[in-house]
């Protein structure tokens, strides 16, 4: 009966052991996928926010944009078509192009940020400003039809610049 006690004693510790064991290492594989899960929370709360910064900055120098083209409009109304008017909008394509490289400088950082479809809207309306800015020139130098081609592609940029708006949109729904 002795040699039963001992064997049943070893039996039972070693299977504590065995159980004890067993059962740290799912608390330690529990413990490490709460980390990563955790850690990719984080992480995609960041690139969230990340995002959201960028598409807003676009937004408010898209914008600026967009007020300087209305002035162009504004001036023709206030000025008539004479000289004034020109000289004017010379002082706004100055203002343009200062504001063009901000505005460039924010759709890099959103292609970089992405995704795709918020990244291609931003330079789609890049080329939109840069075809703006284009007309302008020719409004400038008097050239016939200028002001209908400016028109045009004011108002395609205004087009371009809700697309981009509804794919930073999208992209915030899916993050």
């Amino acid at each position: 009966m002795g040699d039963s006690a001992v064997w049943v004693a070893a039996l039972t510790g070693a299977t504590a052991v065995v159980a004890s064991w067993v059962t740290n290492l799912g608390n330690v594989r529990a413990a490490r996928a709460q980390a990563q899960a955790s850690a990719a929370a984080e992480r995609a709360g960041r690139v969230r926010e990340s995002r959201r910064a960028a598409y807003l900055e676009l937004m408010a120098r898209a914008h600026d944009m967009s007020e300087l083209y209305r002035k162009v409009v504004d001036a023709r109304f206030q000025l008539g078509d004479g000289d004034a008017y020109l000289a004017r909008v010379q002082e706004l394509r100055r203002s343009v192009r200062e504001a063009y490289d901000p505005l460039m400088h924010c759709v890099r950082t959103v292609a970089l940020e992405g995704p795709a479809g918020a990244a291609s809207a931003a330079r789609t309306l890049l080329g939109a400003a840069t075809e703006v800015s284009r007309s302008l020139w020719q409004v400038a130098r008097g050239e016939p039809e200028a002001r209908a081609r400016f028109e045009t592609a004011r108002e395609s940029y205004a087009v371009c610049l809700e697309r981009f708006v509804d794919a930073a949109r999208a992209a915030m729904e899916a993050s």
